[in-house]
């Protein structure tokens, strides 16, 4: 069976923890940052859990996560 190819934007984007679900970064947090409040920044610097319906598509573009 030939190899599968990983997608590398996804790649970049996401890893597994050592369970094997998917971690992602929160979005909101590149620019514009002066009139968010402290506490909502730090809140998006944390990673969360891919939610499950959204799983499958991530597995998918990254076959050996």
């Amino acid at each position: 069976m030939p190899k599968l190819k990983t997608r590398k934007a996804a790649a970049k984007r996401f890893r597994a923890t050592g369970s094997g679900k998917i971690l992602r970064r929160k979005a909101f947090k590149s620019h514009l940052l002066e009139h968010k409040t402290t506490n909502k920044k730090r809140k998006l610097s944390k990673a969360v859990l891919v939610h499950e319906s959204d799983e499958d598509n991530v597995r998918g573009m990254l076959p050996y996560l």
